[in-house]
């Protein structure tokens, strides 16, 4: 259970799986649980840290990489989505758009973590700056509709706990059920 009463879950059982490989044995909430590589009671100890291959925007769906952070986001496991998108985002570099565009899911990640953690504030300030860097892009970027991201972030008053915001791929790359 986190800070705020918030356990990281779905948004319900019939939420579509984006890739085939296997969740994490638990998530990561700083201060609830033994640092996953740090500790040697973390779940990812002794593990090498997430190197995933990057691929050119328009070969997204492809990536099996790209497809399992975007599962562990939707599924609560905040912390190990941010190490797989931080790869991409060093893979891209930080100042293209691509490398933008992990930056601003990593702190979407990071939010709502925060969030889940009870820092609203930080949450906030995290969503903020992804919000930045999201305008920055096209409409609709690797399989995002950045367009209806942008504007779920921006309907929500910065005095409101920001809701989780799940991100869809489009139909046609989910796994078969």
């Amino acid at each position: 259970m986190t800070a705020d009463g918030i356990e990281p879950h779905p948004a319900g059982v019939d939420w579509p799986r984006y890739s085939a490989a296997p969740f994490p044995t638990c998530r990561f909430i700083p201060g609830n649980s033994p640092h996953p590589r740090r500790n040697p009671l973390g779940h990812l100890f002794g593990l090498p840290e997430p190197a995933p291959a990057l691929c050119k925007p328009e070969e997204w769906a492809q990536s099996e990489d790209y497809r399992f952070g975007i599962d562990l986001y939707n599924f609560g496991y905040w912390w190990e989505c941010h190490e797989i998108f931080e790869g991409f985002w060093h893979a891209a570099g930080r100042q293209t758009e691509q490398g933008q565009f992990f930056q601003a899911l990593i702190q979407l990640a990071a939010g709502n973590l925060k969030r889940a953690m009870g820092n609203g504030t930080a949450s906030h300030n995290l969503m903020q700056r992804c919000l930045h860097k999201l305008s920055n892009l096209p409409a609709s970027y690797m399989g995002l509709d950045i367009a209806s991201l942008r504007h779920r972030l921006n309907a929500h008053a910065p005095i409101e706990p920001i809701p989780r915001l799940l991100l869809r791929l489009t139909p046609a790359d989910r796994l078969p059920r």
